[in-house]
Protein backbone atom coordinates (compact mmCIF):
# COMPACT_ATOMS: atom_id res chain seq x y z
CA UNK A 1 0.00 0.00 0.00
CA UNK A 2 1.27 3.39 -0.85
CA UNK A 3 1.46 6.25 1.56
CA UNK A 4 -0.74 9.39 1.48
CA UNK A 5 1.74 12.39 1.38
CA UNK A 6 0.93 15.04 3.67
CA UNK A 7 -1.54 18.18 2.82
CA UNK A 8 0.62 21.09 1.39
CA UNK A 9 -0.39 22.88 4.37
CA UNK A 10 1.35 20.85 6.39
CA UNK A 11 4.50 20.97 4.73
CA UNK A 12 7.58 23.54 5.70
CA UNK A 13 8.35 25.61 2.97
CA UNK A 14 11.90 23.68 3.01
CA UNK A 15 9.67 20.39 2.87
CA UNK A 16 7.63 21.44 0.34
CA UNK A 17 10.76 23.26 -1.89
CA UNK A 18 12.97 19.62 -1.34
CA UNK A 19 9.49 17.34 -2.49
CA UNK A 20 8.72 19.83 -5.63
CA UNK A 21 12.61 19.68 -6.53
CA UNK A 22 12.04 15.71 -5.92
CA UNK A 23 9.12 15.80 -8.42
CA UNK A 24 10.90 17.54 -10.74
CA UNK A 25 13.85 15.29 -11.07
CA UNK A 26 11.59 12.49 -11.47
CA UNK A 27 9.58 13.58 -13.87
CA UNK A 28 12.71 14.86 -16.00
CA UNK A 29 14.08 11.27 -15.71
CA UNK A 30 10.99 10.09 -17.88
CA UNK A 31 11.05 6.25 -15.55
CA UNK A 32 7.59 6.97 -14.32
CA UNK A 33 4.34 5.37 -15.59
CA UNK A 34 1.71 7.81 -17.04
CA UNK A 35 -0.80 7.91 -14.25
CA UNK A 36 2.27 8.56 -11.47
CA UNK A 37 3.58 11.10 -14.01
CA UNK A 38 0.52 12.97 -14.08
CA UNK A 39 0.18 12.52 -10.20
CA UNK A 40 3.48 13.50 -9.50
CA UNK A 41 2.65 16.68 -11.75
CA UNK A 42 -0.28 17.64 -10.16
CA UNK A 43 1.10 17.71 -6.83
CA UNK A 44 3.84 20.02 -7.81
CA UNK A 45 1.85 22.40 -9.20
CA UNK A 46 -0.35 22.22 -6.00
CA UNK A 47 3.22 22.72 -4.04
CA UNK A 48 4.38 25.56 -6.97
CA UNK A 49 1.39 27.31 -6.07
CA UNK A 50 1.76 27.01 -2.04
CA UNK A 51 5.20 27.84 -2.21
CA UNK A 52 4.68 31.43 -4.59
CA UNK A 53 1.81 31.87 -2.47
CA UNK A 54 4.17 31.82 0.88
CA UNK A 55 6.82 33.91 -0.96
CA UNK A 56 4.01 36.75 -1.43
CA UNK A 57 3.19 36.72 1.69
CA UNK A 58 6.30 37.07 3.33
CA UNK A 59 7.03 39.64 0.62
CA UNK A 60 4.49 41.91 1.73
CA UNK A 61 5.22 41.63 5.29
CA UNK A 62 8.88 42.71 4.54
CA UNK A 63 7.37 45.72 2.87
CA UNK A 64 5.45 46.32 5.63
CA UNK A 65 8.02 45.98 8.07
CA UNK A 66 10.42 47.86 6.14
CA UNK A 67 8.01 50.70 5.72
CA UNK A 68 7.01 50.91 8.95
CA UNK A 69 10.60 51.01 10.07
CA UNK A 70 11.36 54.04 6.82
CA UNK A 71 8.24 55.75 8.90
CA UNK A 72 9.35 55.63 12.27
CA UNK A 73 12.94 56.68 11.36
CA UNK A 74 11.65 59.77 9.38
CA UNK A 75 9.92 60.63 12.84
CA UNK A 76 12.90 60.14 14.99
CA UNK A 77 14.94 62.57 12.48
CA UNK A 78 12.44 65.22 12.74
CA UNK A 79 12.69 65.19 16.17
CA UNK A 80 16.72 65.59 16.76
CA UNK A 81 16.92 69.22 15.18
CA UNK A 82 14.08 70.19 17.86
CA UNK A 83 16.65 68.58 20.56
CA UNK A 84 19.85 70.13 19.24
CA UNK A 85 18.19 73.28 19.08
CA UNK A 86 17.05 73.24 23.04
CA UNK A 87 20.37 72.49 23.80
CA UNK A 88 22.50 75.48 22.47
Amino acid sequence: MTEQPRPVGELSFKEASVELEQIVRALEAGDLELEDSLARYQRGVELLASLRARLADAEQKVQVLVASSEASHVADTTAAPAAAFIQE
